[in-house]
């Protein structure tokens, strides 16, 4: 452990700030108390009470939870959505706090000697160019630890204890890793959930749970631990479910932002990662990358040199330009990568809207000319966002119902006329089998 307890927490105190600018926190008051309340609850009776524990949702869409050294705990948005109880919610919380008592990620920080600590401020280019063709981890990628067995099995162990401890039924966090397990295969073996695939094993993990929490329920005597179905599916009606077009979104390969009111195209089949701060486009191969972010400046060649001297760029190139009415700052520019590498980037400053936008193709010097192509082609399509139905596009929420009369799952969807082809994914959403039976006047989600 190279790491002492008054670094981690200085750690955890610098990184809190990016994470937030990265992610965003989602804005609702009522969800933020929740996870406060219940989180400081729970770390009272942990193994390392003395830290300043904080814990957050951030605004992703992604399914995941994670910890940073020093007592940070962030939930997204979209793990919420899928729990269906408090319970499940507190084993999850309590399994994170179990790697933050037991130094989980304090330990991993010091295996990689925080060489990669400038991915959580989001750095721009990279020799590594793999990192690009796994987006979900890219720009964070210090962030998701993936842990070994060992360190999963013993947080999985506190995470009962934890929940238990406050008076949560533990089994619902095993029910949980078959949610966990049916959104693997609703999605595809290559495009693994975020939680999954920083917590590996979830089906050998739901056997062992369910054994911890059988335990514990009698180490404890309990024979009232709560659920809170219903209180918990009535606090997250109305989540924004899925993507937010508000932060920007594709449809056939453009990228609109709604509320920055531009668009332009991104190269077909190219997979894309969106965040507050930058949006981030990749080839699978990951031999190279796109992204756009805002720059500051007080004009457009200041904000072009800010760009320069911020990421230490050697301009091969630059003139200036026009693109669709908006005034422009075109470069080639090179970073040392390495001894021997050298990256070279495509990049467009464009002004628009008040705003000065970066719009940079990187990849490596040998390979830039296969690419440089493909960057001209979305940064000359940059334009003005004019299409109704692209500035008023509003994001899909978690509508909760009552489930209309006795039958199935199923067959309470369709009387809310969910239709054929997202009849498996909201049974994934509400932790249920089609077929499961449903009592009249229970509460199940629906999409709106």
């Amino acid at each position: 452990m190279l790491l002492s307890e008054n670094q981690e927490i200085a750690m955890g105190q610098e990184s809190d700030p990016e994470i937030v600018r990265y992610f965003g926190l989602y804005d609702d008051k009522q969800m933020q108390q929740f996870i406060n309340e219940k989180g400081q609850k729970m770390a009272a009776i942990s193994h390392r009470k003395n830290l300043k524990y904080q814990f957050k949702i951030v605004d992703s869409p992604v399914v995941n939870a994670f910890a940073v050294p020093g007592g940070y705990v962030y939930f997204t948005r979209g793990i919420m959505a899928h729990f269906n109880n408090e319970a499940e919610f507190a084993g999850v919380l309590g399994h994170e706090i179990g790697h933050i008592t037991a130094r989980h990620s304090a330990k991993q920080y010091s295996n990689a000697m925080l060489a990669q600590a400038g991915l959580i401020a989001g750095v721009l280019i990279s020799p590594e160019f793999a990192q690009f063709a796994d987006v979900a981890q890219q720009g964070v990628g210090l962030l998701f630890l993936k842990f070994g067995r060992d360190a999963e099995k013993q947080s999985d162990e506190l995470g009962v204890e934890y929940s238990t401890k406050i008076n949560y039924d533990a089994q619902q966090m095993a029910d949980f890793f078959g949610t966990l397990q049916q959104l693997q295969k609703q999605s595809g073996a290559e495009e693994v959930p975020d939680f999954l695939s920083t917590h590996p094993n979830p089906g050998d993990r739901q056997k062992n749970v369910t054994k911890l929490a059988a335990d514990w329920r009698k180490k404890v005597s309990a024979s009232d631990l709560k659920v809170n179905r219903d209180s918990y599916l009535k606090m997250i009606d109305g989540i924004i479910y899925g993507d937010d077009p508000r932060q920007g979104f594709a449809e056939d390969n453009v990228f609109y932002h709604p509320v920055m009111k531009f668009q332009f195209p991104y190269p077909s089949s190219w997979m894309m990662q969106n965040s507050p701060e930058q949006v981030q486009f990749a080839p699978r191969d990951g031999n190279a990358m796109m992204m756009l972010t805002l720059t500051k400046g007080s004009s457009l060649d200041n904000a072009a040199q800010t760009l320069v001297q911020n990421y230490k760029l050697n301009v091969q190139e630059s003139k200036r330009d026009d693109v669709n009415g908006n005034p422009a700052i075109v470069m080639v520019a090179d970073q040392q990568a390495g001894e021997q590498a050298v990256v070279r980037t495509l990049i467009y400053v464009i002004e628009n809207g008040g705003n000065y936008y970066a719009m940079i193709g990187a990849s490596s010097k040998n390979n830039f000319n296969n690419y440089v192509q493909a960057f001209n082609s979305s940064m000359n399509g940059f334009r003005t966002l004019t299409d109704p139905a692209k500035l008023n596009k509003q994001p899909e929420r978690i509508d909760i119902k009552p489930v209309p009369g006795q039958g199935t799952l199923e067959a309470a969807l369709r009387s809310y006329k969910v239709p054929e082809k997202r009849m498996q994914e909201l049974a994934v959403l509400n932790g249920m089998a089609l077929n499961e039976r449903v009592d009249k006047g229970m509460l199940i989600k629906v999409i709106k």
